[in-house]
């Protein structure tokens, strides 16, 4: 599986790095160190400064005075930690955290190596703006001033909208929170962040499912599954850590391990059972699964009937995918279908794990909720070593996604209703006057002032045509005319070529981050663009929430380098220029006038947080668990003894409450055998109490203790009073419950948690007690049904499985059925997937700008099937062109492997820094370009978006390949 850096085949370098100037056949780490401009000192400064990682010695560390701080890794979302070795404020060496019981004293290769994405020579040193084609050196007050003076001009000709606030899954917690806010108070819903691009289709699919979008379980939970079914997922490369505790299953149970992939990863190595299928089927491939569990009788009819609303009309829809109609459709013979359905049946419980593969479609939200329907059948949620275990790509978009960095909600998925913006204006203390006279006022249909307040902004996988769509055909006034970029990889969208023309006709471009990423050179703009240093997560403090939500806190390895600052320092400088700093500060303490206080920012959260239980996390019980991992079973999560004894690690959301109510956290969502009050819990309320003359609770049961032994709507003061549990409240809670709507004050409003706490003293959930819905009836498609990649070669199929009509919403118009009526696949035969490599992250701007990790992978490629490859006459390591249907192409190296099978080719999306053929490298600011540079494989990337989320299409499109 492991590809050698040469196979004796003479090839053209490619010339995308420093690295290909060293040797012609073998690049050694002096040579490396030599040629990347970093051996200065030899390898005996590099090992001087941390290079490697070592288990510390207490003699050793006492002795040099080395202090230990504990963080967690930037990377994915397991949540590693961190133990770095700081000496006289000097990052000087790192271990994993032999504690953690995410990591266990494991790191992968990225994580191995962050101390050098702090410390990294290649950083942005300080603010820089292009002026007549040149980088120039400013200082922050010019750049906050200039940058400031021109939003506020673009905001005076053309509204707040069109200035476009992009923020990050890279910001911590309390900078998530912070940046949302911000927004708020600039006046614009045009705010979001990668979460979009990579699992909205998730949040959206499994939140209307159950209640909750998110990982049901842990990693570590599933240590008792006794079947892993992995679809659309690479954890092996993805999340390398994560991996241990799926091998761990699959070892100590003999669980079997499903891995469906339309490519034979390294995830896929490791299965018992590999099942290759066409990109862009995964619903009809776990129809095709559901109807050997129907055919045989092998679901879980009691759990259904109690649990379970739509089944039936499921069953309907599965009975159409016959074997003989699924293998036409996925390629999967109906014999190996049969035999997995057979060891799901078999081995339960067992989880679902789900990744980009599945998200990353246009009717992404279809696959995660036919995911979620298959462990429904099997009776396999609210269960420990069963739900949905969906495993996140950044260090905290969990928690960027819930603190509300999106176009559609506010913190903790509120909505924008008027309802929501009056809770966070209670928290805020605002004048909900001067907020609402923030945001523009357009007319609808009938001529009637309408706010944009209330209405979704622009997602980031569509900002393109926030810029160039026109207004006329948008739901804003104008354009977007300024793009903040503040801790965003643009080559991680699709439609690259658009990119650039979008860069190009803004008025203003502002990056932020701690690298330039590609949004410095991609474009040929000569003025108008600032890079802003911003410091990373280990020169801050904060907390971050990991894939299974529960949170940590990061303690400040180092101070602000260079001159970096830490995102809250940077709003903080914004909103003083905008003149609402006074505003937006109200109730966080401030350490002096531009630097907010981080736990204080956490405590305003927790006051607000009701719906998803941000609320008893407070900075001490964090911190409490960060400095007590040892105590903390490495499978239940669950503190045995010491000072957080029973409570669950890092409090998983939701922990109800305030913090002095103590709720331990909830490990495992739904899960009905253990009390509220232990951290367990029912399916949500949130869909009401009927349907169609069916009812929507649960049948007959609830959770251990419950006072109510049936299903029950989400609690309001009027159903307190109805139960005569209002009595329970304090005169302070029954004072803050009547401040907001009296009886009508519901469960997420009630800022006093007094409704939460009387809840859970009578054994219930706070909200309610209900049914999954099988069958989502306020989507376009409310039984999930298989549809065609807009950009498809199997032409057969699209009167059978055709897309969408064109539609239009978050604010601009979305093509389907416009593109997918012309046949491409004649000039654009083969199927073109993307996906992660374990050695780079995201848009890869940061580890390719680590030189442990770049002397790992240096060239950009495409891997091909020999087949293709030998049909196209293309021989491995050779320079090949691969063009998406719309025109935009890549220069890449060919990899030929079957790991892809005859018929799709498979890019990395982690490159950039070269355009269409073209390196950039002499456009970086000097000293700041990436050791490796590459073609970005969304610039051949084509338009697809999903019906709910507008997720990018990036799993499943066309190319054409040919020799370079």
């Amino acid at each position: 599986m492991l590809r050698k850096k040469t196979n004796g085949v003479a090839r053209r370098p490619q010339r995308t790095s420093i690295l290909s100037q060293v040797g012609d056949t073998h690049v050694d780490r002096r040579a490396f160190l030599r040629g990347s401009g970093l051996a200065i000192g030899g390898l005996a400064a590099i090992s001087a400064t941390g290079g490697t990682v070592t288990q510390a010695s207490a003699q050793t560390a006492a002795g040099s005075a080395v202090e230990t701080v504990k963080s967690v890794c930037t990377h994915c979302s397991v949540g590693c930690t961190v133990i770095a070795e700081v000496k006289s404020g000097v990052w000087v060496g790192q271990e994993p955290g032999w504690d953690s019981p995410f990591n266990l004293g494991a790191h992968c290769a990225k994580g191995a190596s962050v101390r050098e994405h702090a410390h990294g020579e290649r950083r942005l040193k300080y603010p820089m703006k292009k002026e007549g084609g040149e980088w120039k050196r400013i200082s922050w007050e010019q750049a906050i001033n200039e940058i400031g003076d021109g939003m506020m001009k673009i905001r005076y000709e053309s509204g707040p909208d069109s200035v476009y606030w992009l923020g990050s899954a890279k910001h911590n917690n309390e900078q998530a929170y912070l940046f949302r806010k911000f927004a708020a108070y600039w006046g614009t819903n045009n705010v979001d962040h990668q979460a979009r691009i990579c699992h909205s289709t998730t949040v959206a699919g499994v939140a209307n499912t159950w209640g909750y979008g998110a990982m049901t379980n842990s990693y570590n939970d599933i240590h008792n599954s006794k079947a892993i079914f992995i679809i659309g997922g690479n954890p092996a490369e993805a999340h390398p850590v994560s991996l241990l505790h799926v091998l761990k299953a699959k070892e100590q149970n003999n669980a079997p391990l499903i891995v469906c992939d339309p490519r034979f990863t390294r995830t896929a190595a490791h299965a018992d059972e590999y099942v290759r299928f066409r990109p862009g089927t995964d619903v009809a491939l776990v129809w095709g699964i559901l109807w050997h569990i129907f055919e045989n009788g092998w679901e879980d009819k009691e759990f259904i009937r109690t649990r379970v609303w739509g089944m039936d009309q499921i069953r309907a829809e599965v009975a159409k995918w016959t074997p003989e109609e699924t293998e036409r459709v996925t390629g999967v013979p109906g014999s190996q279908l049969r035999r997995v359905a057979m060891q799901m049946a078999n081995n339960r419980p067992g989880t679902v794990i789900w990744c980009m593969g599945g998200t990353q479609h246009t009717n992404g939200n279809n696959n995660t909720r036919a995911y979620c329907v298959l462990q429904l059948a099997l009776g396999n949620m609210g269960t420990s070593g069963g739900g949905t275990n969906i495993f996140r790509g950044h260090d905290n978009v969990q928690g960027a996604t819930d603190l509300g960095v999106l176009s559609h909600t506010l913190p903790g998925y509120y909505g924008l209703t008027a309802g929501a913006w009056g809770h966070w204006g209670r928290v805020w203390g605002e004048d909900m006057d001067w907020l609402k006279a923030q945001f523009a006022t357009v007319k609808d249909k009938d001529g009637k002032d309408k706010s944009l307040m209330l209405e979704t902004g622009i997602p980031v996988s569509r900002w393109i045509d926030g810029v160039l769509e026109n207004p006329e055909n948008m739901d804003q006034p104008n354009n977007v005319r300024a793009m903040v970029l503040w801790g965003h990889a643009p080559n991680s969208q699709t439609r690259g070529t658009e990119m650039k023309t979008a860069m190009e006709k803004l008025d203003m471009l502002v990056v932020i981050d701690p690298y330039p990423t590609v949004s410095a050179v991609m474009h040929d703009r000569t003025d108008g663009v600032y890079l802003l240093p911003a410091c990373t997560q280990f020169e801050t403090r904060g907390s971050v929430t990991a894939s299974n939500r529960s949170l940590q806190w990061r303690d400040k390895v180092v101070d602000p380098l260079f001159e970096s600052l830490p995102d809250e320092v940077i709003m903080a400088k914004f909103a003083n220029k905008f003149g609402w700093a006074d505003r937006l500060f109200r109730n966080i303490e401030m350490d002096d006038p531009e630097t907010p206080n981080v736990e204080s920012i956490t405590r305003e959260f927790n006051s607000g947080l009701w719906t998803i239980g941000y609320t008893g996390q407070s900075p001490e019980r964090i911190k409490s668990h960060m400095a007590n991992q040892h105590t903390f079973d490495r499978t239940t999560l669950q503190a045995v003894g010491g000072p957080n004894d029973g409570e669950y690690y890092g409090l998983p959301w939701p922990c109800w409450g305030t913090a002095e109510m103590g709720h331990p956290g909830t490990p495992n969502l739904y899960d009905m055998s253990k009390p509220v009050a232990e951290g367990g819990l029912c399916f949500r309320a949130r869909f009401g109490v009927e349907r169609d003359g069916d009812n929507l609770l649960a049948e007959g049961v609830s959770n251990p203790g419950a006072e109510i032994q049936d299903g029950y709507p989400e609690f309001t003061m009027q159903m307190l009073m109805d139960l005569g549990w209002d009595g329970d409240l304090t005169p302070e809670e029954r004072a803050a419950i009547d401040a907001v709507a009296a009886e009508k004050t519901n469960w997420k409003t009630d800022l006093s948690g007094g409704i939460q706490r009387v809840a859970i003293k009578h054994g219930c959930a706070p909200f309610g007690n209900a049914k999954a819905r099988a069958v989502v009836w306020t989507f376009p498609d409310p039984i999930p049904v298989h549809r065609e990649p807009l950009y498809t070669n199997r032409r057969d199929l699209v009167a059978d499985y055709p897309t969408y009509e064109d539609r239009k919403f978050y604010r601009l118009p979305t093509l389907y059925a416009s593109i997918q009526k012309n046949d491409f696949s004649k000039d654009y035969p083969i199927i073109l997937t993307s996906g992660r490599l374990v050695e780079y992250e995201g848009g890869g701007d940061e580890t390719r700008s680590n030189p442990w990790l770049a002397e790992l992978q240096q060239d950009m490629f495409v891997e091909i099937n020999p087949r293709d490859a030998n049909n196209l006459g293309i021989r491995d390591g050779q320079q090949v062109w691969v063009e998406g249907p719309e025109g935009g192409k890549v220069k890449v190296m060919a990899m030929l492997t079957e790991r892809v099978g005859a018929g799709v080719a498979f890019m990395p999306f982690h490159f950039g820094g070269h355009f269409q053929g073209d390196d950039l490298r002499s456009k970086y600011p000097a000293g700041a370009d990436p050791y490796v540079l590459g073609e970005a494989s969304n610039t051949a990337q084509t338009y697809g978006y999903d019906s709910v989320t507008q997720m990018q299409e990036t799993k499943a499109t066309l190319c054409k390949i040919w020799a370079a």
